[in-house]
């Protein structure tokens, strides 16, 4: 969420923002706020002198009835009692146009980087940087479900029965590669520094408006009927909102996290052949990284972590490649994306397997995420980015170290969280 100050003072700023965004129909948005701003400060300014006129009226009062004119601090009161009346009015009003400015506030998005390109969507998305050579082996890799299948390692059949489309039992040596991956993920953020955290895996609403936008909430939270509760979609949700109207003393910063949790997603309009499989679904768990700094080190942590990402997945031989998320495809409370793609052998692509976001102070403006030093108080800026999500890194991981006979290559980093298995060979050859 913008300072309104800001926007207050730089709206056509904002306005361009709004459009380099493709969010045209956000635009009248601009000046409804800033009336509603205006109108609510003039309201505040009566209030304030209201406020000031009872004081100074209360004291002309008890000055009136001890020189014994009575009939006049009779009238006094009466003048007391009708501004008290008046500032019920005024205090009920100034409540609806805030809540009104603060609606609307949440919509607008916040102001992009300058060094994010200017596109409608992820096709825009540029390319910055590949890590690894791609491979395409000359023999034919298997859909994904396939090569789990020929280790039965997924069962979708019994989990549409229980739970429906979007759901999956994995077993055996898959199920293994789930855990080892995800164990794997957590050491190798704790040798980088990170504390280990297994937040809640629910919310409140108070902190999903913290954490993203009304649209990315429509789309991928799941609500507790009868509760205020939510279901999270990352794990990021939770640890941003673990520091909800809190102040941190600079001198602890930065806050480095790297969260495990259990994560479900609507995936509203989810749909084509790629959506088969394990590819996009409605539960998987996550590793996750979330970073609470200073403003002037966000971009710097930025970095870091997108190349935490990379430097894992290369760690398990997968090829990877980073892009800059175009500004059509950036969230509203993200100011810069980078997204990681692992390479696949079977579509001759890459496909992505995590994004990193810098939000700067959007979220702790939300959710009052304050840091204080020794000149005053500022709001914190935060980021996100995904180790692992092992459902789609399962797939990179499977196609990436498939050997022709069938059997999946274990990388060294792997083989301690693996029994020491250096490699997995199908059911049938067993």
């Amino acid at each position: 969420m913008l300072d309104i100050k800001f926007l207050r003072e730089n709206p056509d700023i904002v306005k361009e923002n709004i459009k380099n965004k493709f969010q045209d129909k956000k635009l009248p948005l601009v000046d409804e706020v800033i009336e509603l701003d205006k109108e609510a400060r003039q309201v505040q300014q009566e209030m304030d002198s209201l406020r000031e006129s009872k004081k100074k009226i209360s004291a002309e009062i008890g000055k009136l009835y001890a020189s014994g004119q009575k009939e006049e601090a009779e009238a006094k009161k009466a003048e007391v009692t009708q501004n008290a009346e008046r500032l019920e009015e005024l205090e009920k009003s100034h409540t609806e146009l805030l809540e009104k400015v603060r609606t609307i506030m949440l919509t607008i998005p916040n102001i992009i980087d300058k060094s994010v390109p200017i596109g409608k969507d992820d096709s825009e998305n540029v390319e910055i940087e590949r890590f690894g050579e791609p491979v395409v082996p000359d023999f034919e890799i298997p859909y994904h479900v396939d090569i789990m299948e020929s280790f039965n390692g997924v069962d979708f059949e019994a989990a549409g029965k229980v739970a429906g489309n979007g759901f999956y039992y994995l077993m055996g040596d898959i199920a293994r590669l789930h855990s080892a991956v995800i164990a794997y993920a957590r050491d190798f953020m704790i040798d980088r520094g990170f504390t280990y955290c297994v937040p809640p895996f629910m919310i409140r609403s108070a902190v999903v408006d913290g954490v993203m936008s009304f649209e990315e909430m429509d789309a991928i939270m799941y609500k507790i009927e009868g509760e205020d509760l939510y279901l999270i979609g990352t794990s990021e949700h939770s640890m941003i909102g673990k520091f909800i109207d809190t102040i941190i003393d600079e001198k602890t910063l930065p806050l480095t996290y790297t969260s495990y949790s259990p994560c479900f997603r609507k995936e509203k309009g989810a749909h084509g052949l790629e959506e088969r499989g394990v590819y996009r679904i409605h539960q998987f768990e996550k590793q996750e990284m979330i970073v609470v700094c200073k403003p002037e080190e966000s971009m710097e942590w930025f970095n870091k972590l997108w190349q935490n990402t990379v430097d894992l997945f290369r760690s398990l031989d997968v090829p990877v490649r980073t892009l800059e998320c175009c500004s059509g495809d950036l969230a509203d409370l993200k100011v810069k994306s980078v997204d990681v793609e692992a390479w696949s052998p079977r579509r001759k692509d890459y496909f992505e397997v995590g994004s990193c976001s810098n939000l700067t102070d959007a979220q702790a403006r939300r959710l009052k995420i304050r840091v204080k030093n020794k000149d005053g108080k500022y709001f914190a800026h935060t980021l996100n980015n995904t180790v692992v999500a092992p459902p789609r890194m399962l797939i990179a991981f499977l196609e990436n170290n498939l050997q022709s006979d069938g059997s999946v290559n274990i990388p060294e980093a792997l083989r301690p969280y693996m029994g020491g298995k250096e490699k997995l060979i199908p059911n049938e050859k067993n």
